[in-house]
Formats: C-alpha cells, sequence, structure tokens
C-alpha cells in the first residue's frame, strides 16, 4: 500500500522576543514531530539579539542535511503552506501582538485545523502533535487543548497541568506546580479554567468564533481571557501533550527557584486587573486591597523593586523607569498607549 501523505493540519505559532539562546531547541522539537509536519511559523518582536540570524542559520542547516523544509521570511501578510515561516512584526508588540500576526498567516492556510501556540523557549516531546490529533479525533468540536508543561532543568517537574483561577483576586494557580511527573496525574478537565499560553491549541472554530488575543493586555492573562471568551466549546486536556519550558527567559517570569522581575509585576497585575475590570468589575476593590497586601510582603522581604512595582500596577501608576527602559518607544506606545 502507498504511504499515506504526512498530516499538516497543525499550525505552530512561536513568538520570539531575544531568544537566540534558546529557539534552536524549540525548532528542532518541532521539526522532529512523529505524530505531523506541523506548518511553523516564527514572528519576531524585533529582537535586539540574534534570534532572526539563528534563525536562518537553523533553516539553512536544515537544508545542508538534505531535509525538505522550505523558508519564507518576509513582513506581516507573509504565508507559506508548508515548512517555516519567519515573520517581521516591525515592533515588540507583545505576546498577543505576536500571536495574532502568526494566527493570521496560519489561518490564510484552509488546510490548517489546528492553530498552537508554543514559547520559543520551550521544546515538545516528540509525540505532541500525535497528542494534539488523537485528542481532536476524540472531541472534534473542542474549543482549546492545553497539556503537561515541566521545567526544562532537571529534575523537569511540573510547571503547569492547566490553569486555575480566582475570580475575587484575580489570582492564578498551576495546577500540579512542582511535583514529579511521574507522581502526578492529569486532573480533569472540569477542574482547569484556562490553558498556558506558553502551550495551548484552538480550533479552527474557535479562532473563527472567539477571534484572535485581546492585545491591550501586552503580557500575561491573554490565554485566561481567551478561554473566558470559549462559551460551549470544550477545553480539553490531551495525554501526551508535553513540553519542556525554561521559563521567563526574556522577561523576567518567576520560577519555583526565583522571584520574578519588577518587568514581569509591573505586567501582570496591570493585567489582572484589566481582565477583572473585563469579567467581573465587583471585585475589583477586593482584588486591589489583596495585591496591595503582596506589594508589603514583598517589601518586608526585601523585594523593594518588585513591591514597588506592582503597587504601581494595581493602582494605575505608570510603569517604574525600570519597567519602562525595557522597552523601545515604540513597543512602549504599544504596551502603554502612549
Amino acid at each position: 500500500m502507498p504511504a499515506l501523505p504526512p498530516d499538516r493540519s497543525i499550525g505552530v505559532v512561536v513568538v520570539t522576543f531575544n531568544a537566540a539562546d534558546v529557539i534552536t531547541g524549540c525548532l528542532d522539537s518541532l521539526v522532529g514531530q512523529t505524530g505531523a509536519e506541523p506548518l511553523i511559523t516564527v514572528i519576531d518582536n524585533q529582537s535586539s539579539d540574534e534570534t532572526v540570524a539563528t534563525v536562518r542559520c537553523w533553516a539553512d542547516a536544515q537544508m545542508r542535511d538534505g531535509k525538505a523544509l522550505p523558508f519564507v521570511e518576509g513582513p506581516p501578510g507573509t504565508i507559506a503552506a508548508t515548512g517555516l515561516v519567519l515573520i517581521h512584526s516591525g515592533a515588540n508588540r507583545g505576546f498577543a501582538g505576536g500571536v495574532n500576526l502568526g494566527l493570521a498567516a496560519l489561518a490564510a492556510q484552509p488546510g490548517i485545523a489546528h492553530f498552537w501556540v508554543l514559547n520559543p523557549d520551550a521544546f515538545a516531546d516528540p509525540d505532541a502533535c500525535g497528542a494534539i490529533l488523537r485528542a481532536a479525533t476524540d472531541v472534534p468540536d473542542y474549543g482549546i487543548i492545553g497539556g503537561r508543561v515541566q521545567y526544562a532543568d532537571p529534575p523537569q517537574n511540573i510547571q503547569i497541568d492547566g490553569g486555575t483561577l480566582n475570580r475575587w483576586t484575580g489570582v492564578t494557580g498551576n495546577i500540579n506546580l512542582g511535583l514529579p511527573a511521574s507522581q502526578a496525574t492529569m486532573p480533569d478537565a472540569s477542574r482547569v479554567d484556562f490553558v498556558t499560553g506558553a502551550n495551548l491549541v484552538v480550533s479552527r472554530r474557535f479562532y473563527d468564533r472567539v477571534g484572535p488575543m485581546r492585545e491591550d493586555y501586552f503580557l500575561y492573562y491573554e490565554e485566561v481571557d481567551w478561554a473566558m471568551c470559549r462559551g460551549d466549546m470544550a477545553l480539553i486536556l490531551a495525554p501526551g501533550f508535553r513540553v519542556f519550558h525554561h521559563a521567563g527567559t526574556a522577561i523576567g517570569s518567576p520560577t519555583l527557584e526565583r522571584i520574578a522581575s519588577p518587568f514581569s509585576f509591573w505586567f501582570k497585575y496591570r493585567s489582572r486587573m484589566k481582565f477583572l475590570a473585563r469579567f467581573h468589575p465587583v471585585a475589583l476593590p477586593f482584588a486591589i486591597l489583596y495585591a496591595l497586601a503582596k506589594a508589603g510582603q514583598l517589601m518586608l522581604k526585601g523585594a523593594r523593586p518588585q513591591a514597588l512595582a506592582l503597587a504601581a500596577a494595581v493602582l494605575g501608576l505608570p510603569a517604574p523607569k525600570s519597567v519602562r527602559d525595557r522597552l523601545s518607544p515604540e513597543a512602549a506606545r504599544i504596551a502603554f498607549g502612549k
């Protein structure tokens, strides 16, 4: 019997910003998939390091190694049917801004049925695409698919098996955080409020109905917002859908051993207040008091820059200079609306 053609129904969006040290591991894991041949769309948010050159060199090495991986590069609107697409966003548009450029490029391909958003500092298990396809076959009308995210560094304990949301504080939680993967079972999907933006899949039906991510958060809570808009479309967890995440390499997100950066604190708490104002405004007074108590705890622990960044975000004050200085003028205009 002739061999079946490879499955090309999965499109991957990878948003990069100064990811030269991690992007090749991500790309290697995507071309090494056994269950499908995903169309890879890398959106570079105007990196100032060697990210773009690294992607180009990686693509060139694939061709030298005899692997048929078409490579297309260009501005927003660039599309390709197979292989690797590198799109230059023209500015640091934030997480959702970059993701949305990739989603638009993938949506232009009618054969793409599953839109996979993956962080550049993550690498996927070889059977990740197979797990996505099996889950989609079991629940064809799904909206969102999640899986297990483990830390990339040994002992590779769990970072998240699905996210929870406290609607009064806006605080999100990571199910099974820090547990050994061998000792933790995946939760029932009914316990999960959202799937982390580091690794999630949405269906074409979801994208057509809900639309792209909201871009006014800039960082954090975009995926929580997305999940709240899914209506009757199922959120499911796919057995075997596993990735390994270095976590916080670009923006200083927290890990089990490291407190978040002031940059991370400011955007997380500003986005938290935006999210609650949209979905549960009655909770805002309580959430503000709760957050300010957290700022006080940080101050007592000696984390003064983080505490001040958090308080500024919650009170609607401008971002501290240390936060603003990390963004270019154009990125600051996008992030702060000025």
